[in-house]
């Protein structure tokens, strides 16, 4: 590492993990910059996000996350399938500088590019302390029509549709026709 202390960039990573939430304004410093792409080179960026060219880092989810994951892809599948839509796992919805990456969705048709324009269903599985209700106006800007949020602390269901402003809580999906009451009594909870 030109221009920098040996060890530093271990302990920028140690400061980051530390903290809560870190902005850094402008281009980050050296050490940041190697660190967060030394993340991308060992492939633990995949749940990163950049916000308006704001780098949101994101570990990787508690185990009960992909349990929960696991179960929602095998219960929406058939119907996602049935009514056309394209299942996919974690993707970039947005552009290279602006983008948000669900834990799922739902396309209108298969897609394969790096950063998708929209969705037609985006699921997101809460963890403590994510971000995942304040990336609805950016998916309502995106045109998403639908939000699924799973949340496996509180064991809800929450199912979000287009409003004529923002996301308003439905009940259940349109597109799938499946009511959210429904997605909940099949749910197999993990213990907390």
């Amino acid at each position: 590492m030109s221009g920098s202390c040996p060890g530093s960039t271990a302990k920028v990573s140690r400061i980051l993990l530390a903290m809560g939430r870190t902005v850094l304004l402008g281009e980050p410093p050296a050490p940041v910059a190697e660190w967060l792409e030394r993340r991308r080179a060992l492939g633990q960026d995949l749940f990163d996000e950049v916000w308006e060219g704001e780098h949101h880092v994101a570990p990787a989810a508690h185990a009960r996350h992909g349990d929960v994951d696991d179960q929602v892809a095998a219960l929406l599948r058939p119907r996602a399938r049935s009514r056309g839509l394209w299942p996919t796992g974690p993707v970039n919805i947005g552009r290279p500088d602006d983008y948000r990456v669900p834990d799922r969705a739902y396309l209108h048709r298969r897609e394969l590019a790096t950063f998708l324009p929209t969705a037609a269903i985006v699921v997101e599985i809460v963890s403590p302390g994510d971000e995942s209700y304040a990336k609805f106006s950016f998916y309502f800007a995106r045109e998403v029509q639908e939000v699924l949020i799973l949340d496996p602390e509180r064991r809800v269901v929450e199912w979000y549709g287009r409003g004529a402003e923002t996301f308003e809580r439905g009940g259940g999906s349109e597109l799938l026709d499946l009511p959210e009451a429904d997605l909940a009594a099949d749910m197999d909870w993990p213990p907390s």
